[in-house]
């Protein structure tokens, strides 16, 4: 099975969270690292293991970033990294696939699907080698208080500065490290 290194350079991590449930926040990990086992011609042989180092959130917002960082939220100081260790996967299409597995935020490990793409190989070369790489995207929608991210401010008629729900998607280049 060819295994996939990500290149951290060109890999992002990012979501979308409901602020005060009228507006949108966005928001991207730039510091991803972690391998794909990954075969175009099956799918459904696909593993994964990343990391995302949970310190380096970027909203735009610094005030908003370091509370992000905070016991309040991701409590970087405790729980430097998010992870995410695939368990199965299936195909879902041509180049598409489902892959199951176990994601950890602040501590907290739980089951999630994440919905995905291939795409590639292609290659190039410039004046150190030789390179053959791949794209991938996957994505999902999930509770953030099923990993214990629980702070919210309660004001008006029952509403919510922070959406329960986060929609994750992570874009990942990945050059081959073994075929």
């Amino acid at each position: 099975m060819p295994r996939w290194l990500i290149d951290s350079d060109h890999t992002v991590a990012h979501f979308t969270a409901r602020h005060m449930m009228i507006a949108f926040v966005h928001g991207q990990f730039n510091r991803i690292n972690g391998m794909i086992d990954f075969d175009p011609a099956d799918l459904s042989a696909t593993a994964a293991e990343i990391e995302i180092d949970a310190a380096v959130i970027y909203t735009g917002v610094e005030a908003r970033d370091r509370h992000l960082r905070s016991d309040d939220f991701l409590d970087v100081e405790r729980h430097p990294a998010i992870t995410f260790r695939s368990t199965r996967a299936e195909c879902a299409g041509s180049n598409l696939f489902k892959l199951y597995g176990d994601l950890t935020i602040r501590g907290v490990t739980r089951p999630v699907l994440l919905h995905g793409a291939s795409f590639g190989p292609n290659g190039y070369a410039d004046e150190t080698g030789s390179y053959t790489v791949m794209g991938f995207e996957a994505g999902v929608t999930l509770n953030r208080e099923d990993f214990g991210i629980t702070w919210n401010n309660v004001f008006g008629k029952n509403q919510f500065m922070v959406g329960k729900h986060l929609d994750i998607v992570i874009n990942v280049e990945a050059d081959l490290q073994s075929p």
